[in-house]
């Protein structure tokens, strides 16, 4: 099975457990609304590649490991669209789900793909209960305080937050999350793969401040122009957009400088590099600039 339908299936699995006669069918159908159909699935592809270049002896752990994190960016951006947040009326190119499906669902919905994240590390580490205390502890980090995503969109209701910690709370708790938790899914030691992650994740995020400033909505699926409105920390405004290109480039090497030496290096060195085009936005030409 290759890695998208792993991740589709693991997803699917995990959705279809809350669905039934038991769950009230609308916050069943937003929760539903909010997976699929998914972005990129960035972050466990991240966690699966991760997974494959330590071994993978567990597919089914690495798989829930994957799925778990996928779940917990998808509560986030539920959350991040509510109108105490962002308020915006659009993600991955439809409706955000408190537009679809209203506010007080929206809550739901997010909390309850929180909730559903550790369920599913549960039953998908069964195999290997051994692992599960640190996948638990090392997700429940990346989302909680003081280093997880719910820290990062904190510091966007305080007066001030220095640029790349916010980065690295924000968007790079996940990313470090998924490589560590593909070591962990997968029985490898899980400290040296943070750094590779944090990297990603600090590089892809500064990609978003770039796209939020220069892109449109129709491209992205989103609004855009929101760092400017909220007065988010943002990389091209303390930067500019070149500073903050020249910032993705940086990142991205330190990222393959940081894999460890492990039987899958070299390909996991492949993916990486590979993925990295993706991080230019495409309406940008920095020949041009």
């Amino acid at each position: 099975m290759d890695v998208p339908t792993r991740i589709e299936a693991a997803l699917t699995a995990a959705v279809e457990r809350i669905e039934g006669p038991s769950s009230p069918p609308q916050l069943a159908a937003a929760i539903r609304y909010a997976m699929f159909p998914g972005g990129a699935r960035v972050r466990p592809r991240l966690c699966l590649a991760v997974a494959a270049a330590c071994g993978d002896d567990e597919p089914g752990v690495s798989d829930s490991a994957a799925a778990a994190i996928e779940m917990l960016h998808c509560a986030s951006l539920v959350h991040d669209d509510m109108p105490c947040f962002d308020n915006a009326d659009t993600r991955r190119g439809k409706a955000s789900v408190h537009k679809a499906f209203g506010e007080s669902q929206a809550l739901l919905a997010g909390d309850a793909l929180i909730v559903m994240t550790f369920q599913t590390l549960a039953i998908g580490a069964a195999r290997a209960p051994q692992r599960l205390a640190n996948l638990i502890h090392v997700v429940g980090r990346s989302a909680g305080l003081p280093f997880g995503i719910i820290s990062g969109q904190a510091w966007e209701c305080e007066p001030g937050v220095q640029l790349r910690e916010y980065h690295r709370l924000k968007t790079g708790a996940l990313f470090s999350a998924a490589t560590i938790a593909g070591a962990i899914a997968a029985g490898d030691s899980p400290d040296r793969w943070r750094l590779l992650g944090d990297r990603i994740g600090e590089a892809y995020q500064v990609a978003d401040d770039i796209q939020d400033m220069i892109s449109d909505a129709e491209t992205l699926g989103k609004p855009c122009g929101q760092d400017a409105a909220h007065n988010r920390p943002s990389a091209p405004r303390e930067l500019g957009i070149e500073g903050a290109l020249q910032r993705i480039d940086q990142l991205l090497q330190e990222a393959v400088a940081a894999i460890p030496q492990c039987q899958g290096s070299n390909e996991l060195r492949q993916i990486i590099l590979a993925q990295a085009k993706r991080f230019v936005p495409k309406n940008y030409n920095r020949h041009a600039a």
